[in-house]
């Protein structure tokens, strides 16, 4: 089974876009622990950006520099029989490495 992984862009005046890419689950993982892991890798155990997680970035026609920012909201994971949609078809082993090497919080802040 694939995972969807479901997240969302906020401006700051609670406009939302909500986004979905789907990975594969070679390894079986549990949904939960997916879940779990991710969550323990976001920055105020919420956000993240999305550039660098390399899933798409969620953005409004119209920039409105004193409402939009590059954060975006972490909502969920979900098993999934949809086929991959990640333009890398990367597994979601991958993705819980790129989250914990780029917001681990053991990571020192130099």
């Amino acid at each position: 089974m694939n995972v969807c992984f479901e997240y969302l862009y906020r401006d700051a005046g609670n406009f939302k876009l909500w986004g979905e890419v789907v990975f594969a689950n070679k390894e079986g993982l549990d949904i939960d622990e997916i879940e779990s892991k991710i969550r323990n890798s976001l920055i105020d155990g919420e956000y993240f950006y999305a550039s660098k997680i390399g899933v798409p970035v969620l953005r409004f026609e119209k920039l409105v520099p004193a409402m939009d920012h590059d954060w975006h909201e972490f909502v969920g994971v979900a098993e999934s029989t949809n086929d991959v949609t990640d333009q890398a078809n990367r597994d979601v082993c991958e993705l819980l490495r790129t989250f914990e090497k780029m917001y681990s919080p053991t990571k020192s802040a130099a």
